[in-house]
């Protein structure tokens, strides 16, 4: 039992936990309102994988900590270069929309709340970001993951046609 506790502090060293946001949730009952909580939790290793998750509970370590739970199994990878993202992206979920565009290194992380929480928990360090449309943090978060997701290096994209990286720049 010790040593399960002990490897699973280890595994929480690699990973970067970000809260979003926490959002005070109320329900009208007989006797008055009865709150809980909701929290948005991003989780990353810095090194390319990202995940997200929503908790919701009555307390709120209990919420972040159901998000992170969420969002560990929610785990998926990221096409980065060492600097920076290989292209420019657009991200869109619901109303909102999040421009990702590389940046050379020194630029630092550009980006507001939701935006920079989830970039930095996936480890880019430079990058120029731009959010159009809604601000809800829900849709900013999730825009930005299907940006993200939806990016490709020169490597990946001749390794999907069969042919060499040589031969789709040219």
């Amino acid at each position: 039992m010790a040593d399960f506790k002990h490897s699973r502090n280890e595994s929480s060293d690699e990973f970067i936990e970000k809260i979003v946001f926490i959002n005070r949730v109320a329900k009208v009952v007989k006797g008055g309102r009865r709150f809980s909580f909701s929290a948005i939790v991003v989780v990353g290793d810095g090194k390319g994988k990202i995940g997200y998750g929503l908790g919701k509970a009555n307390l709120v370590p209990e919420a972040i900590r159901k998000g992170v739970e969420k969002a560990r199994k929610d785990m998926t990878s990221v096409s980065l270069t060492d600097i920076s993202i290989p292209h420019q992206v657009v991200g869109r979920y619901g109303a909102g929309k999040v421009l990702l565009k590389p940046a050379s290194e020194g630029t630092g992380v550009i980006a507001g709340g939701p935006v920079r929480a989830v970039l930095e928990a996936v480890g880019v360090h430079n990058i120029l970001t731009k959010c159009l449309g809604s601000h809800n943090p829900h849709n900013m978060v999730k825009a930005t993951l299907n940006g993200l997701k939806s990016l490709r290096t020169a490597k990946k994209i001749a390794e999907m046609r069969g042919k060499s990286v040589d031969e789709i720049q040219a």
